[in-house]
């Protein structure tokens, strides 16, 4: 799904779709307040208020590295893998599954940490719990109440903040930002934080931003690229290359989660040619396409970067202490 423009802004639409949008909102967060299912393993939800595109599988897969290097924990993933077909609960393996299976998230995760993808949470959960995982990552599920969570994390997108503060389909927030935060444990706000949102909340603010790698970007500097993306603001992605001194000749953005046409490949491979550009996407992109259709494609990776890292750990750490032994 494509965000409207009228969402990053008040308008008379989005004032006309208010009321079904507070409407939506209420109902989100009275469901989201349900008593969840206890499985007595720690579990940490990272979700955000808002519909797509804030960088919860980054921050998932940052934390997953973060307690194995650290701490000593295989954590286990919980996702729905939004995009595949799976029907029950699948322990991903990327060199079995693709994402016409898994979906592309999954696929990604799959690299830090053990993931679980299926559309019932709580099923993939119990099964996470019986392979000896000690701790549960959720890849979103913030306003799904079907497994009780130890701890919530809410990642905002510091640039786009919540738009105009209207919930769907007035705007993208899922429910009232007031009614996440009460339901959270901390803030992750994800570069510039343009709406002042940290400032709205007494709960902690963990700030970070998204990074590439630089010998990648060193690379695409030398030369000109066209910039493709289905993600859930591609032009965010755009925006990185071109800020990190990448000569873009020109972007097309499609929605998040896109399954690539073979027509739809070889027009960008076309365009490309003619500006004798370099075709360059995302890892959440390049999963989704075959082998075979991946040639001559560079995929540029992204990873957290926490300002305050030191206070990212300690958060951890009182998740995973019993309260006895702190």
């Amino acid at each position: 799904m494509k965000a409207p423009a009228f969402w990053a802004r008040e308008g008379a639409l989005a004032s006309a779709l208010g009321p079904l949008g507070a409407l939506y909102g209420q109902i989100v967060t009275a469901r989201a307040k349900r008593p969840g299912l206890q499985l007595g393993v720690p579990t940490l939800c990272i979700g955000n208020p808002t519909l797509g595109g804030a960088g919860k599988t980054p921050v998932v897969r940052s934390l997953a590295q973060i307690l194995r290097s650290e701490f000593g924990i295989e954590p286990h993933v919980i996702t729905r893998g939004y995009g595949g077909s799976v029907s029950g609960s699948l322990r991903v393996d990327p060199q079995r599954h693709d994402a016409g299976l898994v979906g592309d998230e999954p696929l990604l995760l799959a690299r830090e940490a053990v993931v679980w993808a299926g559309p019932d949470r709580v099923a993939s959960a119990r099964a996470a719990v019986a392979a000896g995982a000690r701790i549960l990552l959720m890849d979103d599920g913030f306003q799904n109440p079907g497994l009780a969570k130890s701890m919530s994390w809410l990642v905002v997108d510091g640039p786009a903040g919540i738009g105009n503060g209207k919930v769907f389909p007035a705007g993208p927030l899922r429910e009232r930002f007031p009614d996440a935060l009460e339901r959270a444990d901390a803030l992750v706000m994800i570069g510039e934080d343009r709406q002042g949102l940290a400032a709205k909340t007494e709960l902690p603010v963990l700030s970070a931003r998204l990074i590439h790698p630089l010998e990648a970007l060193v690379s695409l500097r030398e030369g000109t690229t066209f910039a493709f993306a289905g993600i859930g603001r591609p032009e965010k992605f755009f925006d990185s290359l071109r800020a990190a001194g990448v000569q873009v000749v020109g972007t097309r953005a499609f929605p998040d989660h896109h399954r690539f046409t073979a027509s739809e490949l070889h027009d960008l491979r076309a365009v490309a040619k003619r500006n004798r550009a370099r075709l360059v996407t995302t890892e959440k992109d390049l999963v989704r396409l075959s082998p075979a259709d991946r040639s001559e494609i560079v995929t540029l990776s992204v990873t957290i970067c926490w300002w305050n890292r030191p206070r990212v750990q300690a958060l951890l750490k009182g998740l995973i202490t019993p309260a006895s032994e702190r």
